[in-house]
């Protein structure tokens, strides 16, 4: 409000000169609508016209009246002038754009839950490295070939973690609550959007490379994928302790495995299919990976997934219980390796082999043992930290 007398009668001059409007009446008659002693109220100067000439009157004022902007020398501050109500409301100080593209990026990095996204890059990558078998094999069709499968894999990896927040949305606001659709940031229809675009790219993608390998890749990753979430009949596996392991660990272990294997070794280079005994040694360790994840996902969730009915392993065997069995499987995952090293007769191989899965089995071991099961920060620290190890064995 202006308290001011002198800079009252200024501002009430200028704002008769801004709100001087000129509408087409009976005849040609010209009216003008000025500015009154009251602050921001106008009047009809002509109460003569028919009812909706008078509203369209009102309407015409009041848009123009709401775009005056006057100082208000108290506060220093900008305010918008509602010429119909005769409020003065302060404007809310704009958002940055930079902001904005920031709080956009920190939302989809939450929904795309990049722990899974940086595992599977790693494990096509690495799994990729397998069909190399000489220096020459590293050319430009390689880099494509291995770029092609990552792209098209994140691209489906986001449809699967977004389909799954899009069918958990009452759980994870329980249980992830940071989460962009749990926490409102994204409405179920930006979540619909997101994943069918997603998925849409991926098959798009993986027909126009032209291998089968890829696109067979994708097409059971999106099956399975929506099995395990959606909640139809007969589906939403997720529910099944058994059959929901089984879907992570035919996505993990076999088809990043194998399948992306075999785009590069038959599509790439054009070789026969021939699995080596470091892939089968990469699928079999992968599995042992795979069933953990599976397992010690659920771990921190049991409280939302008690709740809302899903049977997992944690919700029926207990928290502590499946924590361990997941610790015994990493842990003999490294026996295993170990062993595997050792007879291997590769002397440089033999060492890192060994020395490395040695120092990972206690570094696994010191952690597990420092961990408060009552903590769901702690348990969920230590699920990341797993993922780190995946990483490190990739």
């Amino acid at each position: 409000m202006l308290k001011n007398g002198n800079q009252t009668q200024r501002c009430h001059a200028l704002w008769a000169q801004a709100c001087t409007v000129r509408c087409a009446g009976a005849g040609g008659q010209v009216l003008k609508c000025k500015g009154s002693s009251n602050t921001g109220r106008i009047y009809a100067i002509s109460m003569n016209l028919h009812v909706e000439r008078r509203n369209l009157l009102q309407l015409h004022v009041k848009s123009i009246g709401e775009r005056t902007v006057t100082c208000n020398p108290n506060r220093g501050s900008r305010h918008i002038v509602n010429s119909a109500s005769g409020h003065s409301l302060e404007s809310e100080p704009a958002k940055s754009p930079w902001r904005s593209v920031q709080h956009a990026f920190d939302a989809f990095y939450r929904f795309s839950r990049p722990h899974t996204v940086i595992g599977t890059a790693l494990s096509i990558i690495s799994v990729s490295l397998l069909a190399v078998q000489k220096l020459s094999d590293f050319s430009p069709l390689f880099f494509t070939g291995v770029l092609e499968a990552i792209v098209a894999a994140l691209l489906m990896n986001i449809y699967i973690v977004g389909l799954n927040q899009l069918s958990d949305i009452e759980i994870d606001k329980v249980n992830k609550p940071y989460l962009p659709l749990a926490s409102g940031e994204y409405s179920v229809t930006t979540g619909v959007a997101i994943v069918s675009s997603f998925a849409i790219l991926s098959f798009w993608l993986g027909y126009v490379v032209g291998s089968w390998p890829l696109f067979s890749a994708l097409f059971v990753s999106f099956l399975l994928g929506t099995a395990y979430s959606v909640n139809l009949p007969l589906l939403r596996w997720k529910r099944f302790a058994v059959i929901a392991a089984m879907c992570i660990l035919a996505v993990r272990a076999v088809i990043v495995q194998i399948a992306f294997y075999l785009h590069i070794q038959m599509y790439v280079f054009r070789r026969p299919a021939l699995f080596t005994k470091p892939v089968i040694f990469a699928t079999a360790f992968m599995s042992f990976f795979s069933v953990v994840i599976a397992l010690f996902k659920d771990i921190p969730d049991i409280v939302g997934d008690k709740i809302y009915g899903i049977q997992s392993f944690t919700v029926r065997l207990g928290q502590e219980r499946v924590f361990w069995i997941c610790i015994s499987l990493l842990e003999l995952a490294y026996a295993v390796a170990l062993l595997v090293g050792a007879t291997t007769s590769c002397i440089w191989s033999k060492w890192i082999t060994v020395i490395g899965h040695t120092l990972l089995g206690l570094l696994l071991w010191n952690r597990a043992k420092s961990i408060d099961l009552k903590s769901k920060a702690s348990i969920t620290t230590f699920y990341m930290f797993i993922w780190k190890v995946i990483k490190l064995e990739i």
